[in-house]
């Protein structure tokens, strides 16, 4: 039998598949939001790392993805509204709401919970969307013991509304899940800081 004629394609190229966002993410969180040195957390605890989002949740990238990972996490999460504490929460929520809105086609509401109310205008504690009625999910960028996102759980409450699930982006795993069982809330994070410790 003849050999089958040359072709001009050459061999065939394996497939190649774009890195998972939530890798891309975690090495954009290690470089620009992870340290390693004595630090005061915000739960009073010594720690010798830490976990600073800002610059991550700045950065156009980890931006752009985020959003879907977060979505992600919420799949068969009932709810109608998505916001947390000041500051933690604020640069995710609005990219969140467009993300919904433009890939997913679903109108998702937001909120943010000052830790002090002003001393004029409304003088509310929840600005944004109405919570009262509403089933909130609570973003928070990092917990600990969980109690910073306890303040915009409260508030919620207090506004009327009811929290189906505290979502954390990294959870140092040092009480948070425990606490928000013990309230009766479900919690979930997108990544751990044992992930990070490890490599």
């Amino acid at each position: 039998m003849p050999d089958a004629p040359p072709t001009s394609e050459g061999p065939m190229e394996p497939l190649r598949f774009p890195t998972p966002p939530r890798a891309v993410v975690f090495e954009i969180i290690k470089r620009k939001s992870y340290g390693e040195k004595r630090i005061v957390l915000a739960s009073g605890k010594e720690s010798d790392f830490y976990f600073d989002m800002k610059p991550t949740m700045f950065d156009p990238e980890a931006l752009a993805l985020l959003p879907e990972l977060v979505l992600e996490r919420l799949k068969g999460v009932d709810f109608d509204c998505i916001g947390g504490l000041e500051m933690g929460a604020v640069p995710l929520i609005s990219p969140v709401m467009l993300h919904a809105r433009i890939r997913h086609g679903r109108d998702i509401p937001g909120f943010f919970v000052r830790q002090k109310a002003k001393m004029h205008g409304t003088k509310k504690l929840v600005e944004g969307s109405d919570v009262s009625g509403k089933r909130a999910v609570v973003l928070e960028d990092v917990t600990t013991t969980g109690g910073s996102a306890m303040q915009a759980v409260e508030e919620v409450w207090n506004a009327g509304g009811e929290v189906v699930m505290v979502l954390s982006i990294v959870d140092r795993g040092e009480g948070a899940a425990e606490f928000y069982r013990a309230q009766g809330i479900p919690f979930t994070s997108i990544y751990t800081a044992a992930e990070f410790r490890s490599r």
